[in-house]
């Protein structure tokens, strides 16, 4: 192949332009090989840029080797690259916060590292998507309520997990549980959950309210599985059928998810994760009738690694059209997998398109 026509192919691979940006997006899913120099690298090397006519892509660093070529000293191909280091480097201190009785400092994390507590402390958000007290609230707290529905007591379940003291547990037990930590120790016992289920043209839909405020938006085709749902979630709640003042609310739902245009202003109940509630506020300005990729949103967190982690807080959403997950879909423009399937998403979609 002449000089020419070699690199005219070469930039008409899709892969020339990750190269020539160094997009270490790019990196691991292909490298490059120079003809003049005998090595191969990532796509985001930072040496001297190539000329296209001497360049050739292999699929696997092993292909590379076996066309004759030696790993790039700089970016170093043969070895794990930095967002996989990142990624084992917060995969260990996540274990290292769940296996300590008491949360490890900063500092304590970051010394085996060997990076600075400050750039530490940036590496794990960026690819955990909170931060490391974050992470070991959120685990602490899992903890209680793993011990609470074992049926422990509360006194037991607040220490075991690693509170130093009760009290510091009771400031924010209800943001925590969804309830007092007696209440949630019975399966949610005495905390009443008022519901009713109707229909709209996506389906049967059940809404129900806590008494902090709307805590279920739920859609699919049967009732009855609505209704065991909200059961699964609270197994010993007292579940009160909604009357028809409660049930004007439902229509308020209905009328929203009819014409997105309307409206909807309700009080909620949201529980979550730290991570998951950044994600769904992320997800409420979101403007009707717009759309945004998951990987936009885990920028618009502060969190540009967390993609998957967006995902799945996308799925956990318990808020149908309150928090509206519909309006999130992959980086190509097309829809991905709907808590409640991707036929009612495209629909709500479309309705606020036009409304």
């Amino acid at each position: 192949m002449k000089t020419i026509d070699k690199a005219a192919a070469i930039l008409a691979d899709p892969r020339w332009v990750a190269v020539h940006t160094r997009d270490a997006r790019a990196d691991g899913s292909f490298f490059y090989s120079v003809k003049t120099t005998g090595v191969y690298c990532r796509p985001s090397c930072g040496a001297r840029q190539a000329r296209p006519e001497n360049v050739a892509f292999h699929a696997t660093a092993a292909d590379a080797e076996r066309a004759g070529f030696r790993p790039c000293k700089r970016c170093k191909p043969d070895q794990p690259s930095l967002a996989q280091q990142h990624a084992a480097m917060v995969t260990a201190a996540c274990r290292a916060i769940e296996q300590a009785e008491v949360a490890p400092t900063l500092e304590q994390l970051a010394a085996p590292t060997g990076l600075s507590p400050f750039h530490f402390h940036r590496v794990f958000k960026a690819v955990a998507g909170v931060t490391p007290k974050q992470y070991a609230a959120a685990h602490r707290d899992r903890r209680v309520r793993k011990e609470l529905e074992r049926g422990a007591s509360v006194t037991s379940a607040i220490f075991d997990a690693g509170y130093n003291t009760s009290s510091r547990f009771y400031e924010t037990a209800e943001q925590v549980l969804g309830m007092k930590p007696s209440s949630y120790r019975a399966g949610g016992t005495d905390s009443e959950i008022r519901f009713a289920i109707g229909e709209c043209s996506l389906g049967s839909i059940l809404v129900a309210q806590s008494e902090r405020g709307v805590c279920a938006i739920l859609l699919g085709d049967d009732p009855d599985a609505l209704a065991r749902d909200l059961q699964d979630r609270f197994p010993n709640a007292v579940l009160v059928g909604g009357d028809r003042h409660y049930e004007q609310l439902v229509a308020q739902v209905v009328g929203f998810v009819e014409a997105p245009a309307l409206g909807l202003d309700l009080p909620l109940d949201v529980r979550g994760t730290a991570f998951q509630q950044r994600v769904w506020r992320a997800l409420r300005d979101i403007p009707a009738g717009t759309t945004a990729s998951y990987s936009e949103i885990a920028r618009r967190i502060g969190s540009p690694s967390a993609v998957r982690a967006v995902a799945g807080a996308c799925a956990a959403n318990m808020l149908a059209v309150a928090i509206p997950c519909h309006r999130v879909v992959r980086n190509d423009g097309e829809l991905s997998g709907y808590r409640w399937g991707v036929p009612r998403k495209r629909a709500l979609l479309e309705r606020e398109v036009r409304s």
